[in-house]
């Protein structure tokens, strides 16, 4: 593990960015509202359509609880729209090919593919409560189990 500054219980500022649905999304627009912030890969992978096929069959039951979930990855919205179709996902995806939100949450390090090391961005989740906060991340997510993990976790603060 490398030593990052957590942000964890930090108020997460502000911020806008493009998503599917042909919306922008609006951090502010949710105040008062749970949310779930997954980063994965990239759309149309093994490990990111199971990912995102969990998250969509749990939609109901975290909308329950006051939750909204946004997936995002640096690909773009036409590739995130024929994802989300694919999928029947409920919930929108946001697009970050500039990697702002990517940075935001440091959620981008060296892998290894194929023998070699590229730059890709490491599968994690954040709860952001109803005051802006981030009161809970998942760092190196393996996907088994993940979702799960996280509604358990929305429940006990919903």
């Amino acid at each position: 593990m490398t030593d990052r500054p957590t942000i964890l219980n930090k108020t997460v500022p502000d911020f806008s960015a493009s998503m599917t649905g042909g919306k922008d999304f609006h951090l502010a627009d949710y105040k008062g509202r749970n949310l779930v912030l997954y980063f994965y890969p990239k759309d149309n992978t093994p490990g990111c359509t199971t990912e995102g096929m969990q998250f969509r069959d749990l939609h109901p039951e975290f909308q329950r609880h006051n939750t909204d979930i946004f997936g995002i990855s640096r690909d773009s919205l036409k590739s995130h729209e024929n994802f989300k179709g694919k999928l029947d996902m409920p919930f929108e995806l946001i697009s970050d090919p500039d990697e702002t939100l990517c940075a935001m949450f440091d959620v981008m390090k060296m892998k290894n593919m194929y023998g070699k090391q590229v730059r890709g961005v490491e599968r994690s989740t954040f709860v952001i409560d109803g005051s802006g906060k981030v009161v809970k991340e998942w760092r190196g997510v393996k996907v088994p189990a993940h979702v799960d993990e996280v509604l358990a976790f929305i429940k006990t603060i919903a």
